[in-house]
């Protein structure tokens, strides 16, 4: 089972694309430090985090994230984590409240298209938590093209990386 995390409010940029890729990631911006620890207790998870105070108690696997760019954050906790790119799901979480995603059909979703992605797109998912709804556009081929250059870029993840499917 890949890891689950909990990020907080220094690293919003790198939930998302964590939760991109296909990774639970728990990322509440207003939440206290003592939330944050106990959600990653309660789910075993990696708490995330630069705030180089943030207490570090036994029990709870706290990442201080050390880099500026969500690239090189990203890197860091595929490195450290660690985690196996080759069995990322990207695209399988809403990026805005990290529930998976559920396969939609078009009809069910057509009032909420704009005319040229009900006019294009035929595959549909939405998030059972928010409601918003997701297609693969163009979007989507640029997360899947990060995630393959990320994995290229790791020689652990090299042999074992087939690449996002």
């Amino acid at each position: 089972m890949p890891p689950r995390f909990v990020a907080d409010c220094m690293v919003g940029r790198l939930a998302k694309w964590l939760r991109a890729f296909g990774f639970d990631v728990i990322y509440h911006p207003f939440a206290e430090d003592s939330q944050l620890l106990e959600w990653a207790r309660q789910r075993g998870a990696i708490l995330l985090t630069r705030d180089t105070r943030m207490p570090r108690p036994p029990g709870v696997k706290v990442m201080l994230i050390e880099q500026d760019r969500v690239e090189d954050q990203v890197r860091q906790v595929v490195l450290e984590a660690p985690i196996d790119l080759s069995k990322a799901d990207p695209l399988s979480r809403c990026t805005v409240c990290n529930e998976p995603l559920v396969a939609v059909e078009k009809e069910a979703v057509r009032n909420r298209l704009p005319p040229h992605v009900c006019a294009t797109q035929e595959v549909f998912a939405r998030c059972p938590g928010c409601g918003r709804v997701y297609w693969q556009g163009t979007h989507a081929g640029r997360i899947r093209e990060r995630l393959a250059r990320l994995a290229e870029s790791l020689p652990a993840c090299r042999s074992s990386s087939r690449g996002p499917g």
